[in-house]
């Protein structure tokens, strides 16, 4: 019987990748969601019955999602993360998950740099100022010597730190794993939450959101957040306490506000996204080419694990 995949991340919608597409030779039906968006829960009802893989992506999946998915045996992530997955839900019905592991971590990582360089130049609002006639001059701050903070030291914190010593900063980090991360100790080091909040003068957030869905970064840390930082978020937007976010962006206290990811994708209020102190960017930390093509083979080969596994034990 001819399984179908189900495949529904924005990537790979909007232009079919030939590594999806060659699961049809292999005797697979493939189903995409409507292209280059994030689909709905009465879409993703009507198009998981009879789906026996689903490569995800980071839209959110409902309890009532997983009920309709009456043949599903697998769900594979392009990525990394799994906070969109009600995960007790697929426990019960045996639904295997999968995850990409580092597939992504290059392009995220590099996206980080170029959102601080941003922030530290001030390179929208200038690129702007030009654009609308004018001859907009300030004065910046250098990433050399300057500590960062990077909450989450995963494969994407990793690169991000190696990436900054390279250049000359110094990194204050915190990972309650405590892995062993092989960095230069005059450069690199392992702190409290707290410490590396009072220390750095940029915090880079690299972490899974806190159980039940608490920010990392609400007032508490704000209010121990170094005067005039910036804050950086290519994670998730449940990291972060928006309300408590926008009071520290209007009082100072945080320079700018540099994301990746927002609460509502595309954000319907621009309250946070169209501030001033803000550099937004819209989803793309894994949208390059070269990560693309890792997410994707990896998350195409574990399906195809899956069903070879199963085999082998028929």
């Amino acid at each position: 019987m001819t399984k179908r995949v189900l495949v529904t991340p924005r990537s790979l919608t909007a232009e079919p990748h030939p590594r999806v597409e060659a699961l049809r030779d292999q005797g697979f039906d493939i189903v995409y969601s409507a292209p280059g968006r994030l689909p709905g829960e009465d879409e993703l009802i009507r198009l998981v019955p009879g789906c026996s893989a689903w490569l995800a992506g980071v839209e959110p999946i409902s309890e009532r999602v997983i009920e309709a998915a009456d043949a599903l045996e697998i769900i594979s992530r392009n990525g990394t993360g799994i906070d969109n997955l009600p995960k007790a839900a697929i426990e019960r019905r045996g639904i295997a998950i999968a995850i990409a592991a580092g597939a992504n971590a290059t392009g995220v990582a590099e996206l980080t740099i170029g959102l601080i360089l941003a922030a530290l130049r001030s390179i929208p609002a200038t690129d702007l100022g030009i654009k609308q006639g004018e001859w907009p001059r300030r004065r910046g701050r250098e990433i050399t010597e300057r500590t960062i903070g990077i909450l989450g030291c995963g494969a994407i914190g990793r690169q991000v730190a190696q990436m900054i010593i390279g250049i000359g900063g110094r990194v204050v980090a915190h990972d309650p794993a405590n892995p062993d991360i092989d960095l230069p100790a005059d450069r690199f080091r392992m702190e409290s939450v707290d410490r590396v909040l009072e220390e750095a003068d940029i915090v880079s957030l690299h972490c899974p959101p806190l159980p039940g869905g608490k920010p990392v970064i609400d007032r508490h840390a704000l209010a121990r957040i170094r005067n005039g930082a910036i804050l950086v978020n290519t994670a998730r937007a449940a990291l972060v306490d928006e309300a408590a976010l926008l009071d520290a962006l209007n009082d100072g206290r945080v320079f700018a506000y540099a994301t990746d990811v927002f609460a509502e994708e595309p954000p319907g209020d621009l309250a946070l996204a169209g501030h001033e102190r803000v550099i937004a960017t819209s989803h793309i930390g894994a949208l390059t080419e070269e990560s693309i093509d890792r997410a994707t083979q990896s998350a195409v080969d574990n399906i195809l694990r899956h069903f070879d596994r199963d085999a082998a034990r028929g």
